[in-house]
């Protein structure tokens, strides 16, 4: 094969740094060849990515060391033309790529500044949007799509480049579960059928192994700590060992005992099950599971709401849920399902159009969003819409100033919370530094300080790598366990929703169609398919193996909190 991406011994600076974030690099990407690039925050995988697609050296000023060679060009000799009529780039944030006023005028933009015909080019634009299942949505505005259309959309403004690479930072972030399955066969088609090298960044391997990937890079420090194939990968602990979750059939099999076999273990649907079958099910055998069986007060009684931004067009329609104190609870459903409108309702930003919502059993339209606010803390999924300071540290003591709490006090919370979630090093740091994983934590830290009896995270860990994931988490499972804060997630993350939360609710169209424990939620087949989730590879396994597939998870996450407690 020819090789299309070269790194031979190098490395890089950015310009206002004292060390390199890339050291000695030697890595060889051959044409037609799916890549994966995995690794924890910092580690350098966004640097490396950035080499291949040219906004190094062009866009971020540094010094580079060695040769990086895409398609036989020298980066450092080539324009910036000549890497994007080779490299194309799929933003994690798709609303950063976006030019155009429609679907059919982003996806024609390269193609204007090529100066084509338009009778060239209407053609051109439909076949790129055929590809990538677009071409009914030319006229929509692409601000309205939701996050699956985006991307989507975004991918078909290079295709017609024909691009010989295709590099996507993070395509899964923005994503409902099976919008991310749809994205990985999206790419996974789009390799097979046009000959395509792929790159994918991104720290949720498991997701990207739903289809087939040919290696995994595993990146620590700036420098490749790993260069396998998938089974390699996962036989061996180097993710665990390197801050990135293994997938949670892997750390199944190893944890009932199992060895694993380096030979098409990457598929948790494919693979042969046989030699770990036994050892798996006497291990579920011999466990207890224990109920706990809470009856708290309910704090918050959302009684038949009905809501809509228009009043023609209900966002959502009769819902009723409880909340009781100390519940940890994963609301989940498809994008557009709703689930943010009920968290703003819950916050006073909005109120029902119909219905009632009782907080501690007073109907709370008499209440002000600031008096709403003291009892429930909201985390919003964007952080630039929260963020209203310059420095980290005056951002996350905003809302104790407010509250007239004393300077000493001020600093010693800010402090503490800063270190829970890993930002103490840098509270002086001004905001616009930060990158929208850290500005993330950032809000997080900024409601945290504040103690609020309920705290409604959005997608509290988009953008965090498994380290930063973890430690976020168990810092709210402490504030959860310790002071009885109820929390609730609203999250695409099914690993968060069975690792962290005892309850889900699920929503789609508007309407609540789940509220049960959240093993049996994320077992049902007809939730699953209608609020757009997807099973866990534990439940492939259970049922694969012939296991109660609700109960062996169970037990398996028992597992983990009593490991992650000892």
């Amino acid at each position: 094969m020819k090789p299309i991406i070269e790194f031979k011994d190098f490395s890089f600076r950015y310009k206002s740094q004292t060390e390199d974030t890339l050291k000695h690099i030697d890595l060889t990407i051959y044409e037609g060849e799916k890549v994966l690039i995995a690794g924890p925050s910092g580690c350098g995988k966004s640097t490396l990515s950035s080499c291949i697609n040219g906004l190094i050296p062009f866009s971020f000023d540094g010094e580079i060391k060695g040769s990086c060679k895409i398609d036989g060009i020298e980066v450092q000799d080539a324009s910036i033309f000549q890497m994007s009529s080779r490299v194309g780039t799929v933003l994690q944030n798709s609303d950063a790529q976006f030019v155009g006023l429609s679907v059919g005028e982003d996806i024609a933009y390269a193609l204007e500044n090529d100066n084509m015909p338009r009778v060239e080019m209407l053609p051109r634009v439909y076949e790129s949007a055929k590809i990538v299942d677009m071409h009914n949505f030319l006229e929509q505005v692409p601000y309205d799509l939701s996050g699956g259309q985006k991307q989507r959309v975004a991918l078909a403004g290079i295709m017609h480049d024909d691009v010989k690479i295709l590099l996507f930072d993070e395509p899964l972030a923005a994503l409902d579960p099976m919008m991310g399955n749809f994205a990985i066969d999206l790419i996974d088609r789009i390799h097979n059928d046009y000959n395509k090298t792929i790159v994918i960044i991104e720290h949720r391997i498991e997701d990207v192994l739903y289809r087939d990937v040919d290696r995994i890079i595993l990146m620590k420090d700036g420098t490749i700590v790993a260069d396998m194939t998938p089974d390699e990968l996962l036989v061996s602990d180097l993710l665990k060992e390197n801050g990135v979750r293994e997938p949670l059939y892997i750390t199944a099999l190893k944890n009932a005992g199992c060895k694993l076999e380096s030979h098409d273990i990457s598929n948790v649907f494919d693979m042969d099950l046989t030699p770990y079958k036994d050892k798996v099910i006497a291990n579920f055998n011999e466990a207890k599971i224990h109920h706990e069986v809470k009856k708290n007060e309910v704090i918050i009684d959302v009684q038949d709401v009905s809501f809509g931004y228009d009043p023609r067009q209900k966002v959502l329609n009769n819902v009723s849920f409880q909340v009781t104190r100390g519940e940890k609870i994963a609301v989940v459903g498809k994008n557009g399902a709703g689930k943010s409108t009920i968290a703003k309702l819950l916050c006073g930003i909005i109120r029902p159009n119909s219905g009632h919502i009782l907080l501690n059993g007073e109907d709370y339209m008499q209440f002000s969003i600031k008096e709403i606010g003291e009892k429930i803390g909201y985390v919003m999924q964007n952080p630039n819409q929260m963020i209203v300071k310059d420095m980290i540290k005056d951002e996350v003591g905003l809302g104790l100033s407010l509250r007239n709490k004393s300077e000493a006090e001020i600093e010693e919370k800010v402090n503490d919370t800063l270190k829970m979630c890993n930002l103490y090093s840098m509270r002086n740091w001004p905001i616009s530094a930060l990158s929208y994983g850290q500005k993330k934590r950032v809000t997080i830290a900024s409601i945290l300080a504040m103690n609020p009896e309920v705290i409604i995270l959005d997608e509290p860990t988009a953008g965090q790598d498994y380290r930063v994931y973890t430690e976020i988490m168990t810092f709210l499972e402490k504030l959860n366990k310790d002071f009885g804060i109820t929390i609730l997630f609203i999250t695409h993350d099914m690993h968060l929703a069975i690792e962290y939360t005892d309850r889900a609710i699920v929503f789609t169209d508007g309407e609540c169609i789940g509220d049960d424990s959240v093993f049996k939620i994320l077992g049902d087949a007809d939730i699953i398919e209608r609020a757009h989730l997807k099973e866990t590879s534990l439940f492939t396994l259970s049922k694969r193996l012939g296991l109660p597939a609700d109960e062996y998870t169970e037990y398996f996450i028992e597992n983990e909190r009593m490991n992650r407690h000892e």
